[in-house]
């Protein structure tokens, strides 16, 4: 028997879960006809076979129809989502893997404009600002029929064989209630007092457990202080932990601390890279050790060592890695196994869930296999035949790629021209909140050492240094430079720097600066950043109708915070056109895509950030020499079977090119190149 506290199992009611650790209710946004399907199934499956003890699904299965899915939710109103949950539940059962489901009602976390468009519902009468619908004030039929809705959800997931369910009490209708923040009702339900507040959320509690029987789990993740002037305090907060308990309906208590009705409110919920790991970690030991319940908790525990002393220290009973289940599914089997060095890190992009709030699928920005679990594997099958595969780039494409392939067995060479690994990574980690991303090129350069990958750093590869090691596989992964060609201009601009400039430190910034962002991402508000930290007066321009639409929701806040109180100004649907120099000064032509009207500013600098154009000479020189002439049969990467293309007999080797060397794209594009090309050669 292990002696780590980890991997103790602990009983909660009837249920023996086999460790300490868990995944927290969260929507991947993988369902289908709203119902959780083979894609959804793989994924929690996934995470099964790796060991974790309790999978909660779902963030947020919505319980009426007038809670329409804000982020494609489980339409747990439905009859037919009972089978599919018998098939998600029974996958993790094969694995000792206990499951439950996170219930709820959106409230005014949704909108009117999607599913049935029945207006939203709420307590209050104000909007939520994250999702900007203004709700109707709840009636007393609204409330009787929300309630028997909670009820007839319960019974279908325990019907479709759940170990039991968790409603979801922060942000959403039954918090509405309870906050004094946002109850506008009078009487039974209103905000004169603590005891009307929780009488709805108490109401539903009643009528799942009179529907579900008394040995059916039943938990609430709650905000037990919401840290906001006039809302629960934390002394209020325990109070309503102390009601919970006093209920005896209730199995256990899931703490959160803070609000999520605001992008920054929620990324204090939830932090980012660059915040304090497990910073609500103490708030919900006081909870536990004040009630006495089993309690869990998740926000940033995104290490084994920080979810260890939770449990040894007493903090918390189950401890939610959910993010760091997304980067790797397989933490408890490598616990167990001795190998938690060999544990992919969840680096805090938090690209998974900035994806969601724009109402796409949760992807892992550095496991391209997470979401895809029925196409990409998260452990590398040996190929069987060995290879000579070499790799020019040690950028996260060319890394990922060199990794799989040592994985498969094959003769490992990688060509870098700078001195370390990391391509692009490098200048976004000079940012320190962004130092995490450093884990990304460190994981896989220990991954590549234990497999005996051969690295030449400061090497300028040619096609002769290629050529004379008698590949079988070529994968050029060597990027790209800056692009400061002026949009269908066909010119370079003149006299402008770029943001990698600003970013590593090779130009000063000036005093006067306009950053025009064709593109949108890190690169124009990290040199922002930098540029108002160093006293500059900042102009952020975009021919956008909003700035920054590639940063995405939460990694927006910490540049939003850090340039509040320097002299940074945002100017949208303005496009660069030009600039001369003007004796010191840079003059530029700005115009717009709305009208004909231009006009023109003065700036001591103009910086660009308008992506980068491949670095792919090296390519188009072997290009001839290979079998495929380079090309790929996007059937067969689709698919997941072997490039058989043979377009050139006499060629030596195959040829393909990754991440930036094809084109701009992000991090998570890389990775995804190199993984689907590399795990089936």
């Amino acid at each position: 028997m292990s002696t780590d506290q980890l991997l103790q199992p602990y009983q909660l009611k009837h249920l023996t879960l086999k460790n300490r650790i868990m995944t927290t209710s969260h929507e991947p946004a993988y369902p289908e006809d709203g119902m959780p399907k083979d894609r959804y199934r793989a994924y929690h499956e996934e995470r099964a076979k790796g060991g974790v003890a309790l999978a909660m699904t779902a963030g947020s299965a919505v319980v009426s129809k007038d809670s329409p899915p804000s982020f494609n939710n489980i339409l747990a109103y439905k009859d037919e989502v009972v089978p599919w949950i018998r098939n998600l539940t029974d996958a993790c059962h094969v694995h000792g893997c206990a499951v439950m489901i996170q219930l709820t009602h959106l409230g005014r976390r949704t909108g009117w404009n999607k599913g049935d468009w029945l207006p939203s519902v709420s307590s209050s009468r104000h909007r939520e600002p994250a999702h900007r619908a203004f709700p109707k004030l709840i009636e007393d039929w609204d409330i009787e029929r929300i309630i028997t809705d909670f009820a007839d959800a319960a019974e279908r997931m325990k019907a479709g064989g759940m170990d039991g369910i968790e409603l979801e009490v922060y942000g959403h209708l039954l918090d509405q209630f309870w906050s004094p923040l946002t109850n506008d009702l009078d009487g039974v339900y209103g905000a004169d007092t603590l005891d009307t507040r929780m009488r709805f959320p108490l109401e539903v509690l009643s009528a799942i457990r009179d529907r579900v029987g008394d040995k059916f789990i039943v938990g609430f993740r709650y905000t037990a202080d919401e840290t906001h002037t006039g809302g629960i305090s934390a002394e209020e907060g325990l109070e309503i932990s102390r009601r919970l308990k006093a209920t005896g309906q209730l199995d256990f208590l899931n703490v959160i601390r803070g609000r999520i009705h605001t992008d920054p409110a929620m990324t204090d919920v939830i932090p980012v890279q660059g915040m304090a790991s497990a910073p609500h970690l103490d708030f919900a030991g006081e909870v536990r050790k004040a009630i006495g319940m089993p309690t869990f908790h998740a926000a940033r525990i995104p290490d084994v060592a920080t979810a260890r002393h939770a449990v040894a220290a007493g903090l918390l009973d189950m401890v939610g890695m959910t993010r760091a289940h997304m980067a790797d599914p397989h933490i408890v089997n490598k616990i167990i196994e001795g190998r938690e060095g060999d544990i992919r890190p969840c680096v805090g992009a938090t690209y998974c869930l900035d994806r969601i709030y724009q109402a796409a699928d949760a992807l892992c920005i550095h496991n391209a296999a997470t979401g895809r679990e029925r196409t990409m594997p998260h452990t590398i099958a040996p190929a069987e035949t060995p290879r000579k595969v070499v790799i020019v780039g040690a950028g996260p494409a060319g890394l990922e790629a060199a990794r799989v392939a040592a994985e498969r067995g094959h003769e490992v060479v990688v060509f870098e021209a700078q001195p370390d690994p990391g391509g692009q990574l490098r200048l976004a980690a000079q940012n320190p909140r962004r130092r995490e991303m450093l884990s990304i090129i460190d994981w896989r350069m220990s991954q590549c050492a234990a497999r005996n990958v051969v690295f030449h750093f400061n090497t300028w590869a040619e096609a002769d240094d290629v050529t004379a090691l008698n590949p079988d596989i070529v994968l050029i992964a060597t990027g790209g430079l800056p692009n400061t060609e002026l949009f269908e201009t066909g010119k370079d601009a003149d006299h402008v720097t770029t943001t990698w400039d600003i970013i590593a430190g090779g130009v000063k910034p000036a005093e006067n600066i306009l950053i025009y962002d064709e593109s949108g991402d890190h690169p124009a508000l990290q040199s922002a950043e930098i540029a108002a930290k160093a006293g500059a007066r900042v102009e952020v321009m975009t021919p956008d109708r909003v700035f920054a639409p590639d940063i995405m929701a939460m990694n927006l806040v910490p540049y939003m915070r850090s340039l509040q109180d320097k002299e940074v100004t945002f100017t949208v649907t303005r496009r660069l056109l030009g600039v001369e120099q003007t004796g010191n000064t840079l003059s530029a032509t700005i115009g717009t895509d709305y009208s004909d009207h231009t006009y023109r500013a003065e700036y001591d600098q103009v910086v660009v950030n308008y992506g980068t154009l491949p670095m792919d000479d090296l390519y188009h020189e072997l290009k001839p020499h290979s079998s495929n002439l380079g090309m790929v049969d996007h059937d067969a990467l689709i698919a997941g079977i072997p490039q058989s293309v043979c377009k050139n007999p006499d060629g030596g080797f195959k040829l393909f090119r990754i991440g930036d060397a094809v084109s701009a794209r992000n991090t998570h594009a890389a990775i995804y190149d190199a993984l689907r090309l590399m795990k089936d050669m």
